[in-house]
């Protein structure tokens, strides 16, 4: 069984937690378990699946599954910027693998977040498309920082084939 879930922001990607919210909140399926994570800060598509080895597939690096997140980043980043993050990032756990990465316009029928993003008037932002096939942790959020242009909201928008398009928030639907 495979299960696609939008994780809203502030959930934590396991089913029990002291105080906040979980899985076991949206999913009411039994004996699913991710394939990888998200930060609680983080939004977008999460997989669940109760098959061992297809949850290894999805989330061990090896098998380089394309992981695309959408970022809306602070500032408006250079063909430089862009270009590092392509080649690939130094960071305190050594440089990251090259990325595919070009600035988008705002998604188009993006769901509100809950909390809204801070707005600040005298600071643009824009939004970038990032495709990973590495998974480390806060990866994307640390990348954008390492180029000057802070993360400020991130969604994961596909793992693979699969996506979190027509998904509100909290909902799941099963995959073939």
């Amino acid at each position: 069984m495979l299960l696609l879930f939008n994780k809203p922001y502030g959930v934590l990607c396991q089913f029990s937690g002291a105080g906040r919210p979980t899985l076991a909140n949206y999913i009411d399926v039994k004996d699913v378990y991710p394939a990888g994570r998200l930060d609680t800060d983080s939004e977008g598509l999460l997989v669940l699946t109760d098959d061992g080895r297809l949850q290894n597939r999805i989330s061990h690096p090896h098998h380089k599954l394309p992981k695309i997140y959408r970022a809306q980043v602070e500032g408006l980043p250079t063909e430089e910027s862009l270009e590092r993050l392509r080649r690939g990032v130094s960071l305190s756990d050594g440089l990251t693998r090259p990325a595919k990465v070009g600035l988008i316009p705002e998604p188009q029928g993006l769901w509100p977040r809950d909390p809204p993003i801070r707005f600040r008037k005298r600071v643009a932002d824009s939004w970038i498309e990032i495709t990973l096939l590495e998974g480390r942790n806060r990866q994307v959020r640390r990348m954008t920082a390492a180029v000057g242009h802070p993360t400020l909201r991130l969604i994961r928008w596909a793992i693979g084939e699969w996506t979190v398009e027509g998904l509100e928030p909290g909902a799941y639907r099963r995959a073939g």
